[in-house]
C-alpha cells in the first residue's frame, strides 16, 4: 500500500520574547496550538492526536512537562507522544507527526514544540564542570567557536563572511511579526563593531535566548481538500545522527547532515537542490553556519559556501534566499527553533509568509540539527501535491 500524502494546513506561532512573564508554559504552548487551528479551520474535536516537542528538561528544570501540558493541547483522551533530540527536536517532532499521518494511524495530528528560556538558563545549563569538559566553555558557542575557525582556515573564507549572514538575517526579522530581534537601526558597521564572545563568533552573530511556542496542523489528502488556505505538501523528511566525538568526526560538515539532506532530495526527486529548491530555512545559531550549511546540504560545492553568502545569493532577493524570517539568529526558543524552520518553509509554499514572503517559492526546505552537531532532521515542502 503506498503512504498517504500528508499536507501542512495550519500553523500557528506565538510572539517570541526574552521573557512571556504573562502567561505559564501551558498558556504558551495553547496560544500557538489555538494560532494554528484557526489557521486550518479546525478545532480541538478534528484532532486525532497530539506530538510534542522540547530541548533538554533541564533547560527549564521541569521533568515531562507534557503530562501537565495534556489539557492545554486538547490531548485529554487523545494520544500524546513526546519527542526529543536536542536542539533538531522541533523538526524531528513534526516528522514524527508527519509519519503518523503518512501510515494512516492518525488523519489529523497537532505538532507542537516550545521553550521557555526565561524560566532557566541554557548556556549555564550546557556549561558541564571539569573534568566533563575544557574549563571556560560556556554554552554552545563555546563548543561550536573551533569548528568555525576550521571552516575558515578549510575554505580561506574572509572574517567578514559572518557578520554578513547576521546583517541580512536581521534585516530579515524586520518583516517577520513573530520574530524576537527586531532592530530597526541595524547596520553591517554595528554587526562588525560587536564584542567578540568567542573567537570568531562576535555577541552580533549569536542567537538570543527566547520564549516562544511553534504548532502545525498536519494532514491527509482528504483533509488538504477541506482547508481554507492552500496546503503545504510534504514531499520528503529524514532524520540522522552520529555521535558527538568520534574520530574522524568532521566537525566541519557533519556525515549525518549529508546523509540526512540526500535521503531528503532523493525522496523529493530533486537532482540539483541549488537550482530546484526556492527557499530554505536553515538552523543557523552562529553565523557562520550558513555557509558551512550551504556545503552540507549540497547547495555549494566545498569550500563556495562562504561565495555565495558572500555574493548575495541567500539574500532575500537573491537567487536562494536563506532564513527569509530571520532565521535562528533573531529568534532561538530552542525546543521550538527546528519546527520553526519547518513551518517558515512550509509558509513560504503556501504562500502566506507575509512580508517576508519570497516571490514564486513553490519548494522550500526545512532543516534542523542539535546537541554537538550530531541530530539532524530536515523536510522538504512543495506548492503541489507529490507525485506518486
Amino acid at each position: 500500500m503506498s503512504s498517504e500524502p500528508v499536507a501542512v494546513v495550519g500553523i500557528g506561532q506565538t510572539k517570541h520574547v526574552a521573557a512571556r512573564q504573562d502567561v505559564s508554559i501551558a498558556g504558551l504552548v495553547r496560544e500557538a496550538a489555538v494560532r494554528a487551528l484557526e489557521d486550518a479551520a479546525l478545532t480541538w474535536a478534528d484532532i486525532d492526536a497530539v506530538v510534542i516537542g522540547k530541548a533538554p528538561d533541564f533547560f527549564e528544570g521541569l521533568m515531562m512537562p507534557e503530562l501537565y501540558l495534556a489539557d492545554a493541547l486538547g490531548a485529554v483522551g487523545k494520544p500524546m507522544l513526546r519527542v526529543h533530540t536536542a536542539g533538531s527536536v522541533g523538526g524531528s517532532t513534526a516528522l514524527v507527526a508527519a509519519n503518523l499521518v503518512s501510515a494512516r494511524v492518525h488523519r489529523t495530528v497537532l505538532t507542537l514544540a516550545f521553550e521557555k528560556q526565561s524560566e532557566s538558563n541554557a548556556m549555564w545549563g550546557l556549561s558541564l564542570p571539569i573534568p566533563f569538559q575544557q574549563p571556560l566553555l560556556a554554552g554552545a558557542g563555546g563548543f561550536f567557536a573551533p569548528h568555525v575557525r576550521a571552516y575558515m582556515r578549510r575554505t580561506g573564507a574572509p572574517d567578514t563572511v559572518g557578520s554578513l549572514v547576521a546583517y541580512k538575517d536581521r534585516r530579515n526579522a524586520l518583516k517577520n511579526p513573530y520574530a524576537h530581534i527586531h532592530d530597526p537601526d541595524i547596520t553591517l558597521e554595528k554587526v562588525r563593531s560587536a564584542p567578540m564572545l568567542w573567537d570568531p563568533i562576535r555577541y552580533s552573530e549569536t542567537c538570543p535566548s527566547s520564549d516562544g511556542a511553534c504548532a502545525m496542523i498536519l494532514t491527509d489528502r482528504a483533509g488538504a481538500g477541506r482547508s481554507p488556505h492552500p496546503p503545504a505538501w510534504v514531499h520528503g523528511g529524514a532524520m540522522r545522527s552520529e555521535p558527538t566525538l568520534f574520530a574522524g568526526k568532521d566537525f566541519v560538515s557533519p556525515r549525518a547532515g549529508r546523509d540526512c539532506a540526500a535521503d531528503v532530495y532523493r525522496q523529493a526527486g530533486i537532482s540539483d537542490p541549488r537550482r530546484e529548491i526556492d527557499a530554505v530555512e536553515m538552523y543557523v545559531p552562529f553565523s557562520w553556519y550558513e555557509p558551512m550549511w550551504l556545503e552540507n546540504l549540497g547547495f555549494a560545492d566545498e569550500g563556495e559556501g562562504w561565495k555565495l553568502t558572500e555574493s548575495g545569493v541567500t539574500e532575500l532577493d537573491g537567487d536562494l534566499p536563506v532564513n527569509p524570517s530571520g532565521g535562528v539568529l533573531s529568534t532561538n526558543p530552542i525546543g521550538a527553533s527546528g519546527m520553526i524552520r519547518f513551518a517558515e518553509a512550509a509558509l513560504q509554499v503556501r504562500g502566506r509568509a507575509g512580508e517576508h514572503q519570497v516571490a514564486g517559492a513553490r519548494k522550500a526546505l526545512g532543516h534542523a540539527y542539535g546537541g554537538g552537531a550530531q541530530f539532524f532532521s530536515m523536510w522538504l515542502v512543495g506548492a503541489e501535491p507529490p507525485s506518486s
